[in-house]
């Protein structure tokens, strides 16, 4: 199998589909060395496939590093609003010959994953407001 040159992919990936920009595809890219590398830790350094829901709960913890409160303004701009937006991007990078994926993998791997505010948001918000019995403010 030839190399194929991340850049090239890119812009093919980009020319077929405008959803996603440029650098979601280059985070997911750097997600998922982040999480091989915690799955390699669980695993004695051994490097394996990581499945979706590994990936998107590495995702999770990449992002509220990178970008801490700030996730959900940097999804929405690079037109990531849901879980489902990173198995796009994955298959898009998939298609293109980026990513290698099992026969197992599909992209409804990525449906039952987890809610932009719960993920993104509420470890961001005042211990009084994720308090059960806290009442929502007028507005």
């Amino acid at each position: 199998m030839q190399e194929v040159n991340f850049d090239e992919a890119l812009e093919q990936i980009l020319a077929k589909d405008e959803r996603f920009h440029r650098d979601a595809y280059l985070f997911m890219r750097e997600g998922l060395d982040f999480t091989q590398k915690l799955v390699g830790r669980e695993n004695q350094g051994k490097v394996r496939h990581v499945t979706g829901q590994e990936l998107l709960d590495g995702l999770r913890q990449y992002a509220l590093q990178q970008f801490g409160p700030m996730v959900t303004t940097v999804f929405d701009e690079w037109g990531i609003r849901n879980c489902q937006d990173f198995g796009e991007i994955v298959f898009n990078m998939v298609e293109i010959g980026l990513l290698a994926k099992t026969e197992k993998d599909t992209r409804d791997d990525f449906q039952s994953g987890y809610d932009f505010t719960d993920a993104f948001r509420k470890p961001f918000w005042p211990a009084a407001k994720l308090k059960p019995d806290a009442k929502p403010s007028a507005v």
